[in-house]
């Protein structure tokens, strides 16, 4: 077995089914006097922390210290300020050169043509994806929030509450919150996996490298049939590429889509010129004369010629130097409970890097996506700076929004809710609306994706898939329209 299929074979994808119930409880109190040292309380254990009471940080003192500049850093950072509990208390340490923005735009808007309005920033800084404040870093400033920019945290210490980063600054914490996200799952060098050409898109800096290859692209490889792989195929057909996506499994989306439902898509995407080789594993990739990347082998025998490829196939969570906090050894990242802490006292674990307790389903669970990020931050820091209590009650949900580019003939826009697990009922035509519902053996409802559906369509599937209505799968099986189905499900709450 080649080194890349090992590598595809072990990655652990956090899937809607994975997981099982582990979880620690601890008991968690929080007082605090104003501009006082803070005093925590864990059960009978108390721990004092001595902070600095200026927003310049005159010492190395830090009371509240986020790890990690993504999505949830930004919404964690707004909840500090609406709580009073930001200016100089509060750090970001990030290891990208920007203020926290809204990481889907990367795959989307992002990888628009040049000419036909792609986004940009600082048009994408959090918290504009959920229709709240543009925090630029002058935000930061605003609100004395100092963060550290380019100088991500290379050891920990929780003996000494210490955070050291690359530049060597030596950080003392009082509370910390972990919101590292993920990495990309790469190929081995060995394999031709950082030859000029491949590409990789988890920040900013990575989707501009992807930019200017794209620029002067003629031919393009996608590996991974996944979000990245559609999202990426749609943006490649805006600049007019070669498009080819490469996948093991034997239809895109594996992890939600049933296979009449990405038939559809795969419809779609061909009508727009991307092919797709199914059943098909990277053996590697070749470089040309000029060191660039020139075609993709696989194991097959086959070749494909490409000048860029882009890798989506898969993401791991960043939980190093962090790991003593508490491994999930089942479904990967940082061990949670219900409000985010982990088993160390003063210790959270936030977004794609937590793996957290999912009360609707009653597992253990983590979660790769923006929705999940912000929540996790806006409900972990209102348990810390309050009395709040309430468990995270989360509902999974997906979308995806393509082809939205100027000049393009059909937009996509989807969105899940839900568990896609039991018999599946398809809706539509596709014309432009599907809709698929997950319904156990007796009706009752677990998940439902829709396409292309009005904002009171969509409005209706979260309440849908939270309150699990008994449908009559008869009536579903023969709704005349993807409206009628939507009605029926509606009657059924």
């Amino acid at each position: 077995m080649s080194s890349v299929r090992r590598l595809m074979a072990t990655m652990n994808h956090s899937g809607l089914k994975s997981g099982v119930s582990l979880w620690c409880r601890q008991s968690f109190s929080l007082r605090r006097a104003t501009r006082a040292p803070l005093a925590v309380s864990y059960g009978g254990f108390r721990r004092f922390s001595v902070v600095s009471s200026s927003s310049g940080f005159s010492n190395d003192n830090r009371e509240f210290v986020i790890v990690g500049g993504g999505n949830s850093a930004g919404y964690a950072a707004r909840v500090f300020v609406e709580h009073g509990m930001a200016d100089g208390r509060l750090c970001i340490v990030s290891k990208e050169a920007v203020a926290p923005y809204e990481r889907p735009a990367l795959t989307k808007g992002y990888l628009f043509p040049l000419d036909k309005k792609p986004a940009r920033l600082p048009g994408f800084h959090t918290c504009v994806g959920s229709g709240g404040e543009r925090q630029t870093s002058e935000w930061y400033k605003e609100h004395g929030i100092e963060v550290l920019y380019e100088d991500p945290v290379t050891a920990f210490d929780i003996q000494t509450q210490t955070l050291t980063t690359s530049s060597g600054k030596l950080l003392k914490y009082g509370s910390l919150i972990i919101s590292t996200g993920c990495t990309a799952a790469r190929i081995p060098e060995k394999s031709g996996g950082n030859l000029l050409g491949v590409h990789y898109i988890r920040d900013v800096a990575d989707a501009d490298s992807l930019v200017s290859s794209l620029e002067s692209a003629k031919k393009v490889a996608i590996i991974g049939g996944g979000y990245v792989g559609m999202e990426v195929a749609a943006a490649a057909v805006g600049w007019k590429l070669d498009t080819t996506v490469i996948f093991p499994e034997d239809h895109l989306m594996p992890r939600l889509f049933t296979p009449p439902m990405a038939l559809k898509y795969e419809e779609l995407y061909k009508e727009n010129g991307v092919k797709f080789l199914k059943g098909e594993r990277i053996e590697r990739f070749e470089a040309g004369p000029d060191g660039r990347v020139a075609a993709v082998k696989l194991e097959s025998g086959h070749s494909v010629e490409a000048d860029t490829v882009i890798v989506g196939i898969g993401a791991k969570p960043a939980v190093s130097p962090f790991e003593v906090v508490g491994l999930n050894s089942a479904i990967g990242g940082l061990q949670v409970d219900s409000q985010f802490r982990t088993r160390v006292p003063g210790i959270f674990a936030i977004g794609d890097v937590a793996a957290f307790p999912l009360k609707i389903y009653d597992r253990m669970t983590r979660v790769e996506h923006v929705d999940h990020a912000r929540k996790s931050a806006e409900h972990c820091v209102r348990a810390l700076l309050s009395a709040h209590t309430q468990p995270y009650d989360y509902l999974p949900y997906f979308y995806s929004r393509v082809f939205e580019y100027e000049g393009s003939a059909r937009k996509v826009w989807w969105q899940f809710f839900g568990d896609n697990v039991g018999h599946a009922v398809h809706v539509g035509n596709f014309d432009p609306k599907i809709a698929t519902f997950w319904l156990d053996d007796t009706g009752r409802l677990n998940g439902v994706f829709l396409e292309s559906g009005s904002p009171e369509e969509f409005q209706l599937l979260p309440k849908l898939a939270r309150a699990r209505p008994v449908i009559d799968i008869a009536k579903l099986q023969s709704a005349s329209s993807v409206e009628a189905a939507l009605e029926i499900a509606r009657s059924a709450l």
